[in-house]
């Protein structure tokens, strides 16, 4: 072959190599990362489907901002979408962001010197503002979900106040066939050591922040992080300054240090939005006792997740079970479900699933009015005191 013929060559593996990562890989490593065990469509007795039509469903956790889906159209990959969320009767679904995650990630110690989200964020071609900057990460993909409600003809709504919560909340008395979600950030990290950052996030509708993800930054200790210290100066600053701007403080992967810190310095309620028990599933990932005593003196919620390091288990019925579990140790008014969908886990089920957790909680003996508190009615309590 000739020297052009090569270089023609070359070209031509290149330029197929370039259209594989720009358009296969991000859909491919999507479906690899967040995989529902059992595809809908689902059913449950006639007593669950006629109480969970009653329910207000809020979920306080999924990453599906991180991935490179329409959201309003049903998909056939992730966990999460409109479409899905009203068929679940979900009412209300954070959606949290992610800016940055370690490379070979587990639950027990990482560091900050490694970046998965970097290489996607080029796949899923993401502004290149957003290649070398966290905060224009967690900005990029708010600025995602106001344009999915901006685009949904009513069928979705951004929570960013009480009045906006109470307004949707009325309408949907008379419409079900609508959802809504509010957003959130996994670690300040996001900051990107920059506290004024605060008010940028606050103006793109982001109204709940954890301290820590899976590694400790310059605002406190990661349960899966190196030292696992507590909270800094800068850290204490921060909260400080959420509450004042009334953002919800969220307190997963925060590591006991930090979560014991926050809770003694925090003036307001806080969440930890997606979580296990280790009464039922012992791990670093879970709240101890004491951990679920602490949030209830505070006020706080607990979202139960439905992955196996959360509860031990591949369906419903363990998910009910460690909300059994955590009711019994904080109290029903303190116990929510925070499923971590598209969180590059493994789920029973997709979001137009969720009335089978309703179903295992009837099974499992739980009463109906504590069924619709776990299934929603705290989370929205939280909401309505915690949002300016």
């Amino acid at each position: 072959m000739s020297k052009s013929g090569v270089m023609k060559a070359v070209a031509a593996v290149l330029a197929l190599a370039a259209i594989l990562f720009f358009t296969v890989l991000p859909a491919q490593v999507e479906a690899s990362k967040n995989v529902v065990l059992k595809p809908p469509p689902y059913t449950v007795n006639d007593s669950a489907r006629a109480l969970h039509a009653r329910l207000q469903v809020v979920d306080l956790h999924a990453d599906s901002l991180l991935w490179n889906r329409d959201l309003l159209q049903r998909g056939s990959r992730g966990q999460v979408d409109i479409p899905r969320l009203i068929e679940g009767g979900v009412a209300v679904q954070a959606f949290t962001i992610v800016t940055q995650s370690p490379k070979g990630l587990n639950i027990e110690h990482n560091d900050a010197s490694s970046d998965n989200i970097t290489l996607l964020a080029i796949a899923e071609h993401w502004p290149p503002k957003t290649w070398n900057s966290l905060a224009e990460r967690a900005l990029y993909q708010a600025a995602k979900l106001n344009d999915t409600a901006a685009r949904s003809g009513g069928r979705f709504t951004v929570i960013r106040s009480v009045a906006d919560l109470e307004t949707y909340l009325l309408r949907r008395r008379f419409e079900r066939d609508i959802t809504a979600g509010f957003l959130g950030v996994e670690g300040a990290h996001a900051l990107d050591g920059d506290l004024g950052n605060l008010d940028r996030f606050f103006d793109a509708g982001i109204r709940m922040m954890a301290p820590t993800h899976f590694f400790d930054n310059d605002i406190g200790g990661s349960a899966h992080g190196i030292a696992k210290g507590g909270l800094t100066e800068r850290g204490r600053e921060m909260i400080r300054r959420m509450e004042s701007r009334k953002m919800l403080l969220d307190l997963a992967h925060a590591s006991p240090q930090t979560f014991d810190e926050a809770l003694a310095l925090a003036a307001r309620p806080v969440v930890v939005s997606h979580s296990g028990v280790k009464g039922t599933c012992n791990n670093t990932r879970n709240l101890s006792d004491a951990q679920l005593q602490a949030l209830a003196k505070n006020g706080g919620v607990v979202g139960i997740g439905y992955w196996d390091t959360a509860v031990c288990g591949s369906d419903a019925a363990a998910i009910a079970r460690a909300i059994i579990y955590a009711v019994k140790v904080a109290g029903v008014e303190h116990v929510g479900l925070g499923s971590d969908f598209d969180g590059s886990v493994t789920t029973p089920f997709d979001t137009s699933g969720v009335a089978l957790v309703t179903e295992a909680l009837l099974k499992q003996g739980m009463p109906e009015r504590d069924v619709a508190l776990v299934m929603g009615g705290n989370a929205l309590r939280l909401l309505q005191q915690s949002l300016p």
